[in-house]
């Protein structure tokens, strides 16, 4: 995803902005963060649901103009409860049909990729980078401020976590133009200058808001971490 001189130029920008604050920044770029593999399922069971009684619904429309036009004797009678089962049985094969093939179909990976709801895409890479953002917090006390950026290249999703002392201080507006630039560059297939980008809007709100008390401890590593 990142040639080594992307992760230098990265870890260059960080180290800058980061020299003029005391807190950290830390850069997390995933490959995916799901496979979605329920995905495939939902719209098969999906399909399956719908298909099906829309041929139905045709099939008794037929059937109800056939009928206007004939006469009922027991011969016929014995023939609509043998076209009835037939029905059915065909009905449960149609169903069976239409679940597999729609199945088959979006497990493709690609298929996959775009048949996956925003609204899921967006909820996993949430949910990963919070888990990354515990697992740096962990080294950090709780006055020491720190923000991840978070990003999934195939999800084409990217998510800023904030340590709660910033949020509260700095507000939405750096955040939403971090985000936007990592967005942008990711679409544009250029991601190492979107998180660097986004670093320096970081390093700036951070300066202002948190000047360096000391030397930078540097807590946190300065390579961005890809998975």
């Amino acid at each position: 995803m990142l040639t080594k001189s992307d992760s230098a130029r990265i870890e260059a920008a960080i180290a800058d902005a980061e020299s003029k604050t005391s807190g950290e920044i830390f850069c997390v770029l995933a490959r995916q963060v799901s496979r979605y593999r329920e995905v495939p399922l939902l719209w098969a069971a999906l399909a399956a649901f719908v298909v099906p009684p829309v041929l139905v619904i045709v099939f008794l429309k037929r059937l109800a103009l056939a009928s206007i036009f004939s006469s009922w004797t027991e011969d016929s009678a014995r023939a609509m409860q043998e076209l009835i089962l037939r029905g059915l049985t065909t009905y449960a094969v149609v169903q069976l049909g239409v679940f597999l093939c729609v199945a088959i179909i979006i497990a493709l990976p690609g298929i996959r990729r775009v048949m996956t709801p925003p609204a899921l895409k967006r909820y996993r890479v949430r949910q990963a980078a919070r888990r990354h953002f515990a697992s740096a917090g962990a080294r950090l006390s709780k006055d020491e401020p720190h923000i991840l950026i978070f990003a999934s290249f195939g999800d084409r999703k990217v998510e800023l976590v904030a340590h709660a002392n910033i949020h509260e201080i700095v507000g939405e507006g750096p955040w939403n133009e971090a985000i936007a630039a990592v967005t942008d560059a990711m679409s544009a297939g250029r991601p190492a200058d979107g998180f660097i980008k986004a670093i320096e809007t970081c390093g700036a709100a951070l300066e202002k808001h948190f000047p360096p008390q000391a030397a930078p401890k540097n807590r946190l590593p300065n390579t961005i971490l890809e998975t």
